[in-house]
């Protein structure tokens, strides 16, 4: 099945403007959710869809798809280090309200254009390959983040970009999963190296959640307490 997974930048063509923790979706699909859903899905809609059409036209791609047929079944979102850093853009996450997500008028901001940014550096936001959050994912452990990893280095390469940085933690199963971000074992293979730690407070607190990567860590043999550390990760490109 996934010897036919296909990685490409994300177009204007299809916008992915979800993520894929329900499973693979593709122009049907994005569009469709239950009344009974919680989630504010037409307000994000109208967000997101806006906002990653100017990433898209101001520097030419803002996400690697893996697709299966018609089907996303993986992405890699990435913003320039300059857009995270305006006020309004919070953390970026499509799924999220003001301060994890963008405010909704993100999208009127002023975008420099690469010729004026200085720090020349691309951000990973998340990655996902199948909704790990499914029992059963074929899109797992088959290369297909490897693939689009390196289709993002090889995509910002041609575009003139500097270095690519991504956050990572430690290889606790549980952390992927909910964050997003993968192991720092992943990012070491295919060059990255690490050049950061820091605490982050929402990993200090005794929730059942940091409790599931203190047991997790502990199995694996890692240290509990570093295992809820983040990781910053960097690739220089030139």
């Amino acid at each position: 099945m996934t010897g036919d997974v296909m990685i490409e930048p994300m177009t204007k063509d299809f916008i992915l403007w979800r993520c894929l923790h329900s499973g693979p979706l593709c122009r049907e699909t994005i569009e469709q959710w239950s009344p009974e859903d919680r989630m504010s899905w037409e307000r994000y809609r109208s967000r997101n869809v806006p906002l990653l059409a100017k990433l898209t036209d101001a520097y030419g791609a803002c996400a690697i798809v893996a697709r299966d047929g018609e089907r996303a079944v993986g992405m890699l979102r990435f913003y320039p280090k300059a857009i995270c850093e305006i006020d309004g853009a919070g953390h970026l996450c499509l799924q999220q309200d003001h301060p994890a997500g963008p405010t909704d008028d993100f999208a009127d901001r002023p975008f420099p254009p690469l010729s004026d940014i200085h720090d020349k550096t691309l951000v990973v936001h998340c990655m996902m390959t199948g909704s790990p959050q499914q029992k059963e994912n074929p899109y797992q452990r088959r290369g297909v983040g490897t693939r689009m990893a390196k289709a993002l280095i090889a995509w910002a390469k041609d575009h003139g970009w500097e270095r690519i940085e991504a956050t990572a933690f430690e290889d606790i199963p549980i952390l992927y999963e909910i964050t997003g971000d993968a192991g720092h074992t992943f990012w070491e293979k295919i060059g990255f190296r690490i050049i950061d730690r820091r605490s982050l407070t929402e990993l200090q607190e005794r929730s059942e959640f940091v409790m599931k990567i203190e047991e997790q860590a502990k199995s694996l043999g890692i240290d509990p307490e570093r295992a809820k550390e983040q990781l910053v990760m960097r690739l220089d490109l030139a």
